[in-house]
Parts: C-alpha cells; sequence; structure tokens
C-alpha cells in the first residue's frame, strides 16, 4: 500500500533552504540608500535583483529581514539572517509565486489568512527588534499571504506527488533495528513514515526549484551594508 502524508510545513523548509547560485564575482556595489550619485543626484532605493523581470528592491530586504528576526509567521522561530541569505529566499518565493500566477494553484483560505495574520501582528508587536516599530500590519499582513500561498501552492505542485509506500516504511524500521537505533517493539510505523515523506518532499522541492531556476533569468545587484 502507498499513502501520503500531509506535513505543510516542510514544503517551505524545503524551499527555503534550498542551495542557490553564487551572485556574479567582480561586479561593483550599488549606492546606498540615500548616498548622492553622479549628477547631485541622491538615491533612495537600490535594486537587490530582478527575477525575470520582476524587481526585488534593498528595502524589500530590509522589511523581510525585520520579520524574520522577529520570527513573525506563526511557527517560525526568530532568525537573524544576513541580507544576502535573505535575498536569495525571497529569489526562491518570487520564483513560485511567477510559478503560482500561471497555474492559479495557490489560493489561500480567508479565515487561516486572518487567523495567521493576527498572530503575526501580535508577534510583531511583541518584538524587542527596534525594526518592529517600522513595519505596518498591511506589510505583516501580505508576508502571511505570501508564505501561505507558497505553502498551499508546494502542497498541490510538489508534495501531492510524493507517496511512501508500506515497504518502504517496514525497510527502514528493519534497517534502524538492525543498527540498534530503535525497538522493533516501541517503533511508530507513522512516525517513520512522515520522516520519510519529508525527506521526499525536501527532495522534490529542491528538484521542482531548480528546475524553475534553469528556465529563469535572475540577475543579482551588489549588497551594500550588513
Amino acid at each position: 500500500m502507498i499513502r501520503r502524508t500531509a506535513l505543510p510545513s516542510l514544503l517551505l523548509i524545503a524551499l527555503l533552504s534550498a542551495p542557490c547560485a553564487a551572485a556574479p564575482a567582480g561586479t561593483q556595489g550599488d549606492p546606498g540608500e540615500g548616498s548622492v550619485v553622479s549628477g547631485g543626484y541622491r538615491l533612495f532605493e537600490s535594486t537587490a535583483a530582478s527575477i525575470n523581470g520582476k524587481v526585488l528592491f534593498r528595502s524589500d530586504l530590509l522589511r523581510e529581514a525585520c520579520l524574520l528576526r522577529c520570527g513573525a509567521f506563526p511557527g517560525d522561530e526568530p532568525a537573524d539572517l544576513p541580507l544576502a541569505e535573505v535575498r536569495e529566499r525571497r529569489i526562491r518565493e518570487i520564483l513560485v509565486l511567477q510559478e503560482e500566477e500561471k497555474l492559479g494553484l495557490g489560493q489561500v483560505d480567508n479565515a487561516a489568512l486572518q487567523e495567521n495574520s493576527t498572530e503575526a501582528e501580535a508577534r510583531v508587536s511583541a518584538c524587542a527588534d527596534p525594526c518592529a516599530g517600522d513595519v505596518d500590519a498591511s506589510a505583516v499582513r501580505d508576508f502571511v499571504k505570501r508564505r501561505l500561498v507558497i505553502r498551499e501552492f508546494l502542497q498541490k505542485r510538489v508534495a501531492v506527488f510524493v507517496e511512501v509506500s508500506d515497504d518502504e516504511v517496514r525497510r527502514e524500521i528493519d534497517r534502524r533495528v538492525s543498527r540498534g537505533e530503535i525497538l522493533r517493539e516501541s517503533v511508530s510505523e507513522e512516525a517513520i513514515r512522515g520522516e520519510l515523506f519529508g525527506e521526499k518532499v525536501a527532495r522534490a522541492v529542491r528538484t521542482w526549484y531548480d528546475r524553475v531556476t534553469s528556465k529563469s533569468k535572475i540577475v543579482r545587484s551588489p549588497l551594500e551594508g550588513p
């Protein structure tokens, strides 16, 4: 028998931890926000990347980094990430959202959006990082909606095709018992099934991401600051 297991949180983890291509070497840095450039103009925004024509600004990354530091998304732990890593996460998300727009597979239930947005806003309000004061409720809601759309899309586009058979579960149990890792009488087949499913989902998401990336035009601009 072959069974599927629903582990939607693993979809985001697999996507956001997927390996990313390095930015091109030997490029010159963009002027920082507010710096004076040629002609006496002052730059208040700079481009961080372009993904199939979709422009990602440095201010987008700063806001995203703040939300990640605050652990804004329900279930997330606070994460203080370098801006370059935040950019790679956003690039991956944008690729998913572009595919979702083509296929229309990532609609979000309004009740789920409201529930998660309310919790996310509470997390940001309680966040001790000074940046939290610059993130308004609409930005938090957009952040939550994006994450929910991505999770739903990957569930319908990737995870739905992942299967774990009873034979696979039995073989994995036999392997762990033979290595002395577990006792057969205390093992939970469903727990093992869930672990195998999670591993397969992670591989499937990485494969999906690699395929989409290979067909995309991604241009990264040098980042100023941390």
